[in-house]
């Protein structure tokens, strides 16, 4: 059953958008007064890429208006916008709201007229005016999140109804044993219709719908072609697999990271369960000698028993459609407007050493027979992406805490409005940088 009804302005609206052509800039080779990048990286021979921007506090979120203004949202700091001259650089920076509060989710209506972000426990909206630089007429959307160790939330607009929300929490801790129970509220990501908010806002726990839980960390949301929603999951730490009593070192190479496909947030799936505290996904099979059916993409519990074991996760549990190396971090998806890759930026390690990460990766999709969206590669694969932007070194990287790096550490991902450039920022505290990246012709 279809739980919301798309306004009849809706199509006028996006009609509205979809009818201007969108603004295009050339891409620059350098951009005069931003100094080289801070950390080493390796780029893929059919990229090229341009620092624009330094000097930022922990860029973690990038968007663009209806103009093709670049929108920023820098944690503990607030949002700046930014405008591009006929070189493809920045021209001119301006801050349109100061709040320490913000942390990372930022978006914008189909019609760029109304801009969404979030801090720790609330998510706001305003009136935007991209030709006046200026926010206007603050709401609280949605209030009574819920703290813990994961302190970012995801805040997302459909891209096919102005009036759907999408908010996501993660988990208090690395064992949140109570999500098993979705009413808690964290470890999963909901669905709000601002149409029908209440004056105050909604109370994140008790109201709203359903689109997924038992998901650890789902800080990387996007939606594909058709308006579904693809999210990627930092899985769990420190884990030993416990087997009669017996318990064994997995967490260098287990779990994997996860891409789960969260469907349709106005229809969402008959079941919503992606399995955390209980079923994990396996990277590595070799670690688990107890049970050699295990491979790539399968579903383990960390201490299997009568009651509950690897087997009981089928069927019960959502496993993801493709998985990564363990503690990569993802932090933001972004697909390519025509749907053929989507691109995550894996923000890197602390709970391995050596450390991996610190890149973006593509992801090749297709286009199925039913007109629904998938990676091309199968579950249990472990080549479903290529690093095109990375650390020069990411085993040396060292990253005592979220922001504090030796290394970069990628965060923010967004194509302009053309499909053309691919915007990315490096949150790393001692630099803030931006980044413009193009495919070669």
């Amino acid at each position: 059953m279809r739980l919301f009804t798309t306004v009849s302005v809706v199509a006028v609206l996006v009609g509205q958008a979809l009818s201007q052509d969108p603004p295009t800039f050339p891409f620059p080779t350098s951009c005069a007064g931003v100094e080289a990048a801070r950390y080493p990286y390796t780029l893929d021979a059919d990229w090229q890429a341009t620092k624009i921007a330094s000097g930022l506090r922990q860029p973690r979120t990038i968007i663009f208006d209806t103009l093709g203004h670049m929108l920023v949202l820098q944690a503990s700091s607030g949002i700046s916008v930014h405008t591009f001259g006929a070189d493809g650089c920045i021209n001119s920076t301006k801050t349109l709201l100061q709040s320490a509060g913000l942390n990372h989710g930022l978006s914008l209506t189909p019609d760029g007229k109304t801009l969404y972000a979030s801090s720790q426990t609330t998510a706001w909206s305003w009136t935007y005016d991209p030709t006046a630089l200026t926010l206007t007429g603050q709401k609280t959307v949605v209030s009574g999140i819920g703290q813990g160790i994961h302190s970012t939330r995801t805040i997302l607009v459909s891209p096919k109804n102005p009036n759907i929300i999408l908010v996501s929490v993660g988990a208090a801790s690395n064992w949140d044993n109570p999500t098993i129970d979705p009413s808690v509220g964290r470890a999963i990501v909901k669905v709000f219709d601002v149409s029908k908010a209440p004056a105050n806002g909604y109370s994140f726990n008790t109201q709203g719908t359903v689109l997924g839980y038992g998901l650890r960390n789902e800080v990387a949301l996007a939606f594909d072609p058709n308006g579904h929603v693809w999210g990627a999951e930092n899985s769990g730490d420190d884990f030993r697999r416990t087997v009669n009593g017996q318990a064994t070192d997995i967490h260098i190479d287990n779990p994997a990271e996860e891409l789960n496909y969260l469907g349709d947030p106005e229809n969402p799936l008959e079941n919503t369960w992606f399995g955390y505290p209980t079923c994990f996904t396996v990277w590595e099979p070799s670690n688990f000698r107890d049970n050699t059916a295990l491979k790539t993409g399968s579903q383990f519990v960390v201490t299997p028993n009568t009651t509950f074991n690897d087997a009981s996760c089928e069927g019960k549990s959502n496993p993801p459609r493709l998985s990564f190396p363990a503690h990569m971090a993802p932090i933001t998806n972004a697909f390519h407007p025509g749907g053929e890759n989507l691109y995550i930026t894996f923000h890197g390690s602390w709970d391995r050493q050596p450390a991996q990460g610190y890149f973006v990766a593509e992801v090749p999709f297709k286009k199925n027979d039913d007109g629904t969206y998938d990676p091309v590669a199968t579950p249990d694969s472990k080549t479903g992406y290529k690093n095109i932007i990375g650390a020069q070194s990411p085993g040396s990287c060292n990253s005592p805490s979220l922001t504090m790096s030796t290394c970069w550490r990628v965060a923010g991902l967004s194509w302009d409005q053309a499909g053309e450039r691919l915007f990315l920022s490096s949150d790393n505290q001692a630099s803030g940088e931006i980044f413009v990246l193009q495919k070669k012709a």
